[in-house]
């Protein structure tokens, strides 16, 4: 055991990378296996910190850099937490009420809408925002468990990628020095993924709808408009606050004025003091409306700072494992599917982390994650992680947090949505194929 504690030229010894698979097979596995124990968020803050504390000092007694890996990771997480707190918080204040007709077009119009602003105001953002609406204008519906799981695949997950604020993975990659604009480079990926997903649920719900017009008596049409109503806004002040979230992100996180350090702090305290404006400036019934609860956030928090702390072995082991040539990965299209594939089944933000610092050993380069965005190579596997991170994550239902949170919202609406597998059915007949097409397009 004493060679666990071994700090010789930083070296990372296997098993303590052992509490990160733990911690991200608890996240897999206990929703599924005990659900009423892993629904309270006492119970995963026990988890984990069970498996956080030993490495954390583990990392102040062991590596001689060490204590400076857990500083830098705290910090990312203290940024990284600030942001989706923000974006929860702020969003939550902004209520979308009334209702338009469920008609295919209307649909497919929240589709392209949900996938434009999802960078812009986050996947959690977009989806929280628009999903009520959506359910509202569909209510009068009979087969309305595509529209939500289209939803996911477009709002939740793919519209996310063309901004740090868009989806958690690209924003843990902004923290670790990828410049803010880098993502723009990736518009080609992304409107090719999102372009292909909208013509096919519009063609999907058409499909549908003139269906339900033959089996059912009367006019489904005529239905969805009765109960169609004015759309209206409220808490607008939250669009201001918003783009002061992005000024934030922006300016502050790309200051070279500032210390890495600093810069982050600078950060939090800007994101702290929008929530805080927004709590104020945001009517109670607003927030009523919205059901609006600390809950997912909470949890987000409680489980992050374990992922944080535990992931700092495995991507130090993966970054040497890299350098040491004993992992098999060179190509785009390897990392594209890898980081995909993990994102399906793990969170998808400590994947990115993971795969993108495996390929910073993998070309031997020096530095954090930005790095990778000096060299052709590291361009094209950054592009790769980024891609497979993001769009895999709609693989699953715990692929990625608003995932769930969509699901739940759903369900409480009378939707009937498919089981774990159920919802995978549906990913590899729809998303699979696509995933194909984009590696072909872009990563071969």
């Amino acid at each position: 055991m004493a060679s666990l504690f071994l700090a010789a030229h930083d070296a990372v010894p296997v098993a303590w990378v052992v509490p990160f698979a733990l911690l991200l097979l608890c996240i897999a596995v206990l929703p599924l296996a005990k659900p009423h124990f892993w629904e309270h968020n006492k119970n995963k803050g026990i988890v984990a910190t069970a498996l956080s504390v030993p490495v954390a000092v583990w990392l102040l007694v062991g590596p001689d850099h060490g204590g400076h890996w857990l500083e830098e990771s705290l910090l990312d997480y203290a940024a990284f937490i600030g942001l989706l707190g923000a974006l929860f918080v702020i969003s939550g204040g902004i209520y979308l009420k009334g209702s338009l007709a469920g008609t295919p077009l209307t649909n497919t119009g929240f589709m392209a809408v949900g996938g434009l602003i999802a960078s812009f105001v986050g996947t959690t953002g977009a989806s929280m925002l628009l999903i009520r609406p959506l359910l509202r204008a569909n209510a009068p519906r009979q087969r309305k468990t595509h529209i939500v799981v289209f939803f996911i695949f477009i709002v939740s997950n793919a519209g996310g990628l063309l901004t740090p604020l868009g989806d958690p993975p690209l924003f843990l990659g902004f923290l670790n020095g990828v410049p803010f604009t880098w993502t723009f480079r990736l518009w080609g990926e992304w409107a090719t993924v999102v372009t292909i997903l909208v013509v096919v649920f519009n063609v999907w719900d058409q499909r549908v709808f003139a269906k339900e017009e033959r089996d059912r008596p009367g006019s489904q049409l005529e239905d969805v408009q009765q109960v169609a109503v004015p759309l209206g806004l409220e808490g607008k002040v939250n669009l201001l606050l918003l783009l002061g979230v992005i000024a934030v992100s922006y300016f502050v996180g790309g200051s070279t004025a500032l210390s890495p350090t600093v810069q982050k702090l600078a950060q939090v305290a800007g994101y702290v003091a929008l929530v805080v404006a927004s709590l104020k400036l945001t009517t109670r019934e607003v927030r009523t409306a919205n059901r609006f609860g600390w809950g997912p956030i909470v949890e987000v928090a409680v489980l992050f700072v374990g992922i944080f702390v535990t992931m700092i072995p495995a991507v130090q082991f993966l970054d040497q494992a890299g350098r040491d040539g004993r992992i098999a990965l060179h190509e785009p299209w390897q990392f594209f599917w890898a980081s995909g594939v993990l994102s399906s089944f793990l969170d998808n933000a400590p994947t990115y982390k993971t795969f993108a610092s495996l390929a910073v050993g993998v070309l031997k380069l020096d530095g954090n994650l930005g790095v990778l965005t000096t060299t052709a190579a590291g361009n094209a596997l950054l592009t790769a992680v980024a891609c497979g991170s993001v769009f895999m994550g709609a693989n699953t239902y715990i692929g990625n947090g608003p995932n769930f949170m969509v699901k739940a919202i759903a369900e409480e609406s009378g939707v009937k949505m498919p089981s774990f597998f159920g919802y995978m059915a549906w990913s590899v007949g729809i998303l699979i194929p696509i995933f194909v097409l984009v590696t072909f397009f872009f990563f071969v």
